[in-house]
């Protein structure tokens, strides 16, 4: 079994309590548009896709037409509700403090989002130096594409069997499991709907927690497993 060097984590529901936050302003959005869909339905069938990559999907369903303005309106009124809105999950600064490992953040969401949302929540002091945004790095392909994956582990020299990802989405477990990394699964968000813990199991995820408190003792365990 190889050893666990390095840890990355997704953004989104994992660092911060956005995905409910950006889930219900996207229903309504939708909603709207004649696609008529609750928060806990659009989490549950696209959360880690980006926008663009979830109106392609649901257009490919339906014959209802989403204006592409719908992005424009949607990532402007996501900066204002996270303004007022975001808290962060309980226990990130405890669970980095016990890792010992180093570690950075993978995520579909634009950089300057990361920043904004890591400092609203006083994360920001831990991953400044360490963010990788998917859209913007690389081969610039979004999660469930695994290349913001490979393309972190390569700019720390590890290899990606050596490297544990935390991921509360379908799309990034799978990102991570054709990455050839390791996968803890997380179900800690306002967002997680039943059946995510399975869902990120079939995904490739090996545990799911729901407490980021957790994650250093499961590491730990994770290197006496045997695949």
């Amino acid at each position: 079994m190889s050893k666990s060097e390095f840890v990355i984590f997704d953004c989104d529901g994992v660092l911060v309590d956005s995905e409910y936050l950006s889930n219900q302003i996207n229903a309504e959005l939708l909603t709207k548009s004649g696609y008529t869909i609750t928060a806990e339905k659009l989490a549950e069938r696209y959360a880690g896709l980006v926008l663009t990559d979830t109106l392609k999907a649901i257009e490919q369903e339906t014959d209802i037409p989403i204006s592409a303005n719908l992005i424009k309106l949607s990532e402007d009124l996501f900066i204002e509700r996270i303004k007022t809105d975001l808290i962060p999950i309980d226990g990130v600064r405890q669970s980095i403090e016990r890792l010992h490992l180093p570690y950075c953040v993978c995520s579909n969401s634009a950089s300057a989002n990361i920043r904004t949302m890591l400092t609203l929540t006083g994360l920001y002091d831990l991953f400044e130096k360490c963010i990788f945004s998917a859209p913007e790095v690389g081969t610039m392909r979004s999660k469930p594409a695994p290349d913001v994956f490979l393309y972190a582990a390569k700019q720390y020299q590890v290899s990606p069997a050596n490297v544990i990802v935390l991921e509360d989405s379908v799309h990034g477990a799978t990102a991570a499991k054709n990455a050839g990394m390791r996968v803890v699964g997380f179900t800690g968000g306002s967002h997680a709907w039943l059946g995510l813990a399975d869902a990120l199991m079939k995904a490739g995820a090996e545990t799911t927690i729901s407490q980021h408190i957790d994650l250093p003792a499961v590491i730990e365990t994770m290197e006496h497993w045997t695949e």
